[in-house]
């Protein structure tokens, strides 16, 4: 795996015509597996013999994998992601009153005024910029973060160090010390940030966790809690964050689909079913062991193996979206469902919020500047250091084309 990351469609599309599954080598010459064809990804997400819990990671269980190792936090970070069985069950339950239906709707106005103001703030970002503004930093990121952070009670003073902490972390190239020091300052954070609800509780999730600890000393220990605000924080932001700049730009390098949608011919929320499969906000996430030497896609796993699934890989898979499948079009019904926010019992708790804010951003975007372009040729775009996040670092754009 390229640690600078990159566009990985093409990539991808070399490693499924060998098959579903293939081994890959991690920086530091791990060895480990991707699963990259859809069915395949669909029935490892789901399987049995399939667990999160690192204790099932061979190499680490052994000892070969350093502090400082770039994908250390993947697998060691207490929390959702990282649980199996009746443990994974009690912290879903616990976030789960977080991002219930009801929950989730209370914010819809929230989040349709927040994204109002900026795009005030992106317009006087491209008034300054000599009518270029970088969509990325003045309204695809602050709206994830201030929704989130909003949920979880944390203060805006926090929002810019969050999102730069969560950035190392879920970066591929960086060295083993900014690895260990991004996430011993994320951990000083989040700590700050939990004493400060424990101090002065509010109507908010960490308010919510931390009583819900305290009423029952063995439902969330400190580092559980401390583990679950991170994991929420970055995929809270970092994963919308792609959805929305990956939307905007393939909107605006697909003028016929932009100009579907404002014809009624197809809605917002199609674009942003569409981009998910097209161009995940994931590429590859870190990590599944199987339990057992395990055979999937016509390969065998061998127990103990860091896998990766493949998300962007599985969106363009032709055997389950047809030959087309690299083609952007907000019309299609392949039969498939992507697999972008997960599957089986890890399946993505902020979807709803996700889609909610993605369809919020674009419908207020283009209405407010129809004229909205790519200030730069889309190949141009630096592509996001990481294999496991996809997107852009920026988008610069014209608000009037």
């Amino acid at each position: 795996m390229d640690p600078a990351g990159g566009c990985p469609h093409a990539a991808n599309a070399r490693l499924l015509a060998r098959g579903a599954v293939t081994p890959v080598i991690l920086p530091g010459e791990v060895e480990g597996m991707a699963v990259l064809g859809h069915d395949a990804l669909k029935e490892f997400l789901s399987h049995p013999d399939v667990a999160k819990n690192a204790r099932h990671f061979a190499a680490l269980r052994a000892g070969e994998i350093a502090d400082g190792w770039p994908l250390r936090t993947f697998a060691t970070v207490q929390g959702m992601t990282t649980a199996d069985g009746a443990d994974h069950r009690r912290l879903r339950s616990l976030m789960s009153k977080a991002f219930t239906g009801r929950r989730v709707e209370e914010l819809r106005a929230r989040i349709e005024a927040l994204t109002a103001s900026l795009l005030d703030s992106l317009e006087a970002a491209a008034a300054t910029g000599g009518g270029v503004a970088d969509l990325r930093t003045h309204f695809a990121l602050p709206l994830p973060m201030g929704v989130i952070c909003e949920l979880l009670g944390v203060d805006a003073a926090h929002h810019d160090r969050l999102h730069h902490l969560s950035n190392q972390i879920v970066a591929t190239d960086i060295g083993p010390e900014e690895v260990k020091a991004a996430n011993r300052e994320m951990v000083e954070v989040l700590s700050a940030v939990a004493a400060a609800r424990t101090e002065s509780p509010g109507d908010d999730l960490t308010s919510a966790l931390i009583a819900a600890r305290e009423e029952n000393g063995d439902r969330l220990g400190p580092h559980e809690l401390i583990g679950t605000l991170m994991l929420t924080i970055i995929a809270g932001h970092e994963t919308t964050l792609n959805l929305i700049t990956n939307a905007v730009r393939a909107l605006c390098t697909h003028r016929d689909q932009l100009a579907l949608v404002r014809s009624g011919g197809a809605s917002w929320a199609d674009v942003v079913e569409e981009t998910l499969r097209w161009d995940s906000p994931v590429s590859y996430f870190p990590f599944r062991y199987p339990t057992r030497d395990l055979e999937i896609g016509g390969t065998v796993i061998p127990a103990g193996t860091p896998v990766l699934a493949g998300y962007s890989a599985a969106g363009r898979d032709t055997s389950a979206h047809g030959l087309d499948a690299g083609r952007f079009d907000i019309t299609r019904d392949s039969g498939a469902r992507h697999l972008s926010l997960g599957h089986g019992a890890h399946y993505c708790m902020g979807a709803p919020l996700a889609r909610m804010e993605g369809v919020a951003a674009l419908e207020q975007l283009f209405t407010r500047f129809p004229g909205l372009d790519l200030a730069v040729p889309e190949p141009e775009l630096q592509r996001h250091a990481s294999f496991v996040g996809n997107s852009v670092r920026r988008l610069p754009v014209r608000l009037h084309g």
